[in-house]
């Protein structure tokens, strides 16, 4: 069966290529199933290409994942990919001028073996008695030396200082302690991509990915923190006045300046380009009227990248600016202390940690020299560049929580006896966990290539996008299923795959919603062919 891995590479190729052809009718479904597919594409030839060179000592159970993997994605592009609950994506939605090019691909020799070898009944239970005796661990898919290093270390700091204490935060809706968010600057979260000269350690996107999942894998709140101060420094970086760049980002790398994204309004959520909230010129610098929503840690924030619009003749994103807005730090019996400025929590089910908050401003100023890069009008083109590394970093945080599921579901499975036996010899049960670590593998395998596309300089929306799209998915099925696997269990609040769904639900609706993914992917795919 190994032997036919290496046959469908091409065949592949051709099903991507045929998904950037020119579309028979511009639907939103049709552009959606294509992206999609595109991403199924893209993440088998990714992870074919690793496994390739891969040699570690489980490569035995690696072998048997990778075809699962394959058997399964391949048999879903060819008879429908789950888009969500309700939505199929099949190739006749695909709005094909010609469907043969597409059709003939995924009727190769090698791939029509894959579609009814590579996930049987048989094979996943073979994996799952592969996996019981053992760790639940996974491949470093493309991990150097150097990166296996960092995720070991963030993984011990995940596990003594976070998981023991993530579900009662969850519980309790407590703001993760600051004397975790210390430690977290003392061990160089929060300068992991910066260049030393800022007080960083320039370890790329990479690190970020293996740093930001760990995290993750012990409570999302934590492995989020970094999303806020990776999007300040990246507009800070690439934007940044030199004076901006010195006062602002040493402290940043420390984590002593707190930052947050002050971008979405209550009628605006992916439509920034049309935002309202307004800064009206007064003397040195600006008065901001208006209001903004789902502002995450906004409370203990002390600087906001906050999105406004400076030229009211505009109604565009021509009109946009970007303000490193300095503010007071709140506390519990004052959240915002701040002249002109006020705030209040919303309620959510998970990501939970640092809060939500809706926010209204009404004369708060902000100096002349917070505007990023001293120019207006650049708000929205500087903002957009952050995002291929957010959707990076947000992928990773889903792999963390899909993984921590999967750890969760494991050790319940082997634990949890009836009718005289583990459930986790029952092949339905094993058999979900197994996918969940066959699915995981090649999400993690999309992810890091994506990180490695970015830090070699490479323009990488499409990959980031895809990854962020799978992942979401994949971090909500796994997380699903191990309810599942829990039984009633999984639906009392004591127990933290409660919880850990509840966080997965969020992967699918911020830093780009699904549709709003799959939408941005589908114009790549067409782009690529004009």
């Amino acid at each position: 069966m190994l032997e036919t891995l290496k046959d469908i590479t091409a065949p592949l190729a051709l099903c991507r290529a045929a998904l950037s052809a020119p579309l028979r009718a511009d639907t939103q479904f049709a552009r959606h199933s294509r992206a999609w597919a595109a991403t199924y594409c893209e993440t088998l030839s990714q992870l074919i290409g690793w496994h390739k060179t891969y040699t570690g000592t489980d490569k035995p159970l690696i072998d048997e994942l990778v075809l699962v993997l394959c058997g399964e994605y391949l048999n879903q592009l060819a008879g429908g990919i789950i888009m969500s609950q309700t939505e199929i994506a099949r190739p006749a939605d695909m709005s094909f001028a010609d469907d043969s090019l597409f059709y003939e691909a995924l009727a190769t020799p090698a791939i029509k073996t894959l579609r009814r070898e590579g996930n049987t009944p048989t094979r996943r239970q073979k994996i799952a008695a592969l996996l019981k005796p053992r760790p639940l661990a996974e491949a470093d898919c493309g991990l150097d030396e150097t990166h296996t290093l960092i995720r070991d270390q963030f993984r011990k700091f995940s596990q003594m200082r976070i998981a023991p204490k993530a579900h009662q935060w969850h519980r309790r809706d407590q703001l993760i302690p600051l004397a975790i968010i210390e430690e977290m600057g003392a061990l160089g979260v929060f300068g992991l991509t910066m260049p030393e000269a800022y007080g960083g350690t320039d370890l790329g996107k990479q690190a970020m990915c293996v740093v930001s999942e760990e995290l993750s894998r012990g409570y999302i709140g934590v492995g989020s923190l970094g999303t806020r101060t990776d999007i300040a420094a990246e507009l800070i970086l690439q934007n940044g006045t030199q004076a901006q760049k010195q006062n602002l980002l040493p402290a940043i790398a420390r984590g002593t300046l707190i930052p947050t994204a002050v971008f979405t309004e209550p009628d605006i959520g992916s439509d920034l380009a049309h935002l309202t909230t307004r800064a009206e010129k007064v003397a040195g610098g600006y008065r901001i009227y208006g209001a903004k929503t789902w502002i995450t840690h906004a409370s203990r924030a002390d600087i906001m990248t906050l999105l406004v619009r400076t030229d009211p003749t505009q109604s565009d994103h021509n009109g946009l600016s970007m303000l490193l807005a300095e503010k007071p730090r709140g506390i519990e019996a004052d959240p915002f202390p701040a002249e002109g400025m006020t705030g209040s929590e919303i309620a959510v089910l998970g990501y939970r940690g640092m809060r939500e908050y809706a926010l209204a401003f009404d004369g708060f100023f902000v100096p002349q020299t917070a505007l990023l890069g001293g120019v207006e009008g650049q708000g929205f083109r500087q903002l957009m560049k952050t995002f291929e590394s957010a959707r990076i970093q947000t992928a990773a945080r889903a792999i963390g929580v899909a993984q921590a599921a999967c750890d969760a579901a494991f050790t319940y499975a082997k634990e949890r006896q009836q009718f005289a036996q583990d459930i986790y010899d029952f092949d339905r049960v094993g058999g979900k966990i197994v996918m969940m670590v066959a699915e995981i593998l090649g999400l993690r395998r999309l992810t890091y290539h994506a990180a490695q596309l970015k830090e070699s300089g490479t323009r990488c929306d499409l990959q980031a996008g895809m990854a962020k799209l799978l992942a979401a998915r994949v971090a909500w099925a796994t997380a699903d299923n191990a309810v599942q696997i829990h039984g009633g269990n999984g639906f009392a609040l004591d127990y933290p795959i409660s919880r850990i769904l509840c966080d997965a639900r969020i992967l699918s609706i911020f830093e780009g919603a699904a549709e709003i993914q799959a939408d941005v992917i589908s114009r790549r795919l067409l782009e690529t062919q004009q």
